[in-house]
Order: structure tokens, then sequence, then C-alpha cells
């Protein structure tokens, strides 16, 4: 299929899919004309992408997940080289929620403080 058609059938816009290209995310096959053509299995790969891109992993650490990207959606996207990147990333997000939970009780006690003076 062409670039288009996987664009529609994965509900995303063409320039995703370049830019999944770019990040070394997609391989297409590339057509004598220059255009750029998809398996089947790129529907399943561009819905895990957008799945772990919305969990919150960055393009780069999708690629140690490259191993598994064409399983099904409702498979489980971890794989051995993948465990490491969400463990990180997990704690990357942890330590930014316990700092604003620390701004967020400082702001507390600044409003406590003016609404008792």
């Amino acid at each position: 299929m062409l670039i288009g058609e996987l664009a529609s059938k994965a509900g995303v816009t063409v320039k995703a899919l370049r830019y999944y290209e770019e990040q070394g995310l997609l391989h297409p096959r590339r057509a004598p004309n220059g255009y750029r053509e998809y398996g089947e299995s790129a529907v399943a790969r561009v819905a895990n992408i957008r799945l772990l891109l919305s969990s919150g992993l960055t393009a780069h650490d999708v690629r140690a997940f490259l191993p598994c990207l064409d399983q099904d959606v409702d498979a489980p996207l971890i794989c051995s080289a993948s465990a490491g990147v969400i463990s990180s990333r997990l704690t990357e997000v942890e330590e930014k929620i316990a700092a604003l939970d620390v701004v967020r009780g400082r702001l507390v006690e600044v409003l406590a403080r003016a609404g008792g003076s």
C-alpha cells in the first residue's frame, strides 16, 4: 500500500509516517518510481508506535521496541530490550512528580500564609 493508504488505515497523517520513517521506526520499500510501499503489517506497527508515544516514550525510546513493533496491538509490547527503557522513563516521571509535589506544597503553604494574614 502507498503512504496515503497507510495513513488512512492507521488514522495518522502522511507527515507522521514520514517522521516515523526519519526516526527509523518505519522502513518502507521503494517502488521503481520512488513511491513508498508498505506491507499490511505496517498498520499494526504504526498503531504500536502511537501507543508507545502516547505512553510518554520518545521516538528514540521506541527504537528499543523495534523487535516487537509488528505484533498485534493487544499483545504485550515488552521485549527484553525495551524493559530497561520503560524502567528508565518511569524513574524520570516519578522524579518529576516528586519535584512537582514539592512545588505544590510550597504553593499551598504560601496560600495558607496569605489567607491567615
